[in-house]
């Protein structure tokens, strides 16, 4: 496994610039000096997440008797709707209406940092070299690291690039996901085809 490759893919899928207006939107309620803590709460949540779905989500897909081909085909479609949605967004906001209160893994843990396409891809990572999974760690951890960092300095960046330059960033993260969710589910009709 190139661990370059695999860091690029899994930072794509996180998508932290295109996150940075549903995070602030969700943050807005907390108070300024609680954000912060929060943020690193939320990064820290998802990372044991995807922790826990590295070392155990192989076994889950065992006891679910769920093949590579279709933990290819489903990530592929899952990734391509999302990347859809970076570069043609609908109407509204992620969640609608705006949470009251401080969030507590949802949303920001969860779906926004670790949503399916994440797992789904660290599933499908692990399952096509099963024996790398040290090297996966390593690429798994750097690409959350470059995520979090991000985050964390998500209010800087929203007044240096402004809505339009995240919007900007964001279309083009989206096509660059379409083509990894096309190449996930064309490796996994092929694998289904082997078979």
């Amino acid at each position: 496994m190139d661990i370059f490759a695999a860091v690029v893919t899994l930072f794509l899928i996180m998508d932290p610039l295109g996150n940075i207006p549903p995070f602030l939107s969700v943050l807005k309620a907390v108070p300024l000096e609680r954000r912060r803590r929060v943020l690193l709460r939320e990064i820290g949540f998802a990372y044991l997440i995807l922790l826990g779905f590295l070392f155990l989500g192989g076994y889950i897909l065992q006891f679910l008797r769920l093949e590579q081909a279709t933990i290819g085909i489903a990530g592929g479609i899952v990734l391509f709707l999302i990347a859809l949605r970076m570069i043609f967004p609908g109407e509204g906001g992620v969640f609608g209406d705006t949470l009251e209160g401080e969030p507590f893994i949802v949303p920001l843990a969860i779906p926004l940092l670790t949503g399916p396409s994440t797992l789904a891809a660290l599933l499908l990572l692990q399952r096509t070299s099963p024996s790398q999974t040290g090297s996966l760690l390593v690429a798994l951890t750097i690409a959350w690291a470059l995520s979090g960092c991000i985050l964390l300095a998500s209010t800087f960046l929203y007044r240096v690039l402004r809505e339009r330059g995240l919007v900007a960033v964001e279309r083009l993260m989206g096509m660059l996901l379409v083509m990894v969710a096309v190449q996930m589910l064309m490796n996994g009709v092929s694998e289904f085809l082997k078979h």
